[in-house]
């Protein structure tokens, strides 16, 4: 198999890895925005050949995996639909999926049903090809998001390549998906980002960083994340994230009034609700 890599990131290049690895691909080609990423993925083994620009990438691929932030979906979709091979499976790993359904509906015309859009369940905060690791997958979980007119041949491709990585396969629909995720994953960065750019505009935020314990590293840790691909997740996902970050908001004011009335009763209630979910 011939993989054409449209992003040589953490999430691509642990994908490339992993594959490799299994023997699952033969040829590894790769394109990215930035020609120094590129460039070390070669160095690295991560990739093969580089391409001059998405189409050459595609061109004789059997496979091509979309592992950019998903502000720039639409484009890629736009730019590769004309030269795609007649039976060239297109995925993604994009952290939202009714967006992207959309945009490859509207981009690939006759090959949207060649199209499976998933997302896996794995990461870390630092970002970039040098941390590409063909283990990240083990034991993880990929959702796959397939629609209506998604062929099931293209589906079970892109399912089991994923299982041949180490990952468990589950199904969603783009809704659902998207609905969850806001909750466990978009609103939980977008709270990171927001405490961790708080107490930097402080101005002894120097002293109070220096005396944080694990409790607050272990919360804003994935503050640390690419600041390009949460502000795009967090805008393609806006209608399930505003109504997530709308209950949060009224959870906080109900807090703020307890704090404010020390209501302690609503505190250890609220508390006591979280601990019980995680116990």
């Amino acid at each position: 198999m011939r993989l054409a890599l449209i992003g040589v990131g953490l999430i691509g290049g642990s994908f490339a890895k992993a594959l490799r690895a299994a023997g699952k691909v033969d040829a590894v080609v790769g394109f990215d925005s930035q020609v120094e990423a590129l460039a070390r993925a070669v160095e690295l083994g991560v990739i093969d050949e580089r391409a001059t620009s998405a189409e050459k990438a595609v061109e004789q691929a059997n496979l091509i995996m979309i592992a950019t932030p998903v502000g720039s979906t639409r484009d890629i979709l736009r730019a590769i639909a004309p030269h795609l091979q007649g039976a060239a499976v297109v995925t993604d790993v994009g952290s939202t999926k009714a967006s992207v359904i959309t945009e490859a509906r509207r981009e690939l015309g006759a090959a949207f049903e060649r199209f499976v859009p998933g997302h896996p369940i794995a990461g870390r905060e630092h970002s970039g090809i040098e941390h590409a690791d063909a283990t990240l997958f083990r034991d993880k979980m990929f959702i796959s998001t397939p629609v209506a007119q998604t062929k099931a041949g293209a589906v079970h491709e892109v399912e089991a390549l994923w299982r041949e990585v180490g990952c468990r396969v589950e199904r969603m629909t783009p809704e659902e998906h998207d609905n969850v995720f806001a909750a466990v994953s978009h609103l939980p960065h977008l709270l990171a980002f927001a405490l961790v750019a708080q107490i930097a505009a402080d101005p002894d935020a120097g002293r109070k960083f220096a005396l944080a314990g694990a409790g607050f590293h272990d919360f804003t840790r994935i503050a640390a994340s690419s600041p390009v691909l949460w502000s795009d997740v967090c805008v393609a996902n806006r209608g399930a994230l505003s109504d997530e970050l709308r209950q949060h908001r009224d959870l906080l004011g109900e807090l703020q009034r307890a704090i404010d009335e020390c209501d302690t009763q609503t505190l250890q209630s609220v508390f006591s609700r979280a601990r019980g979910a995680l116990a």
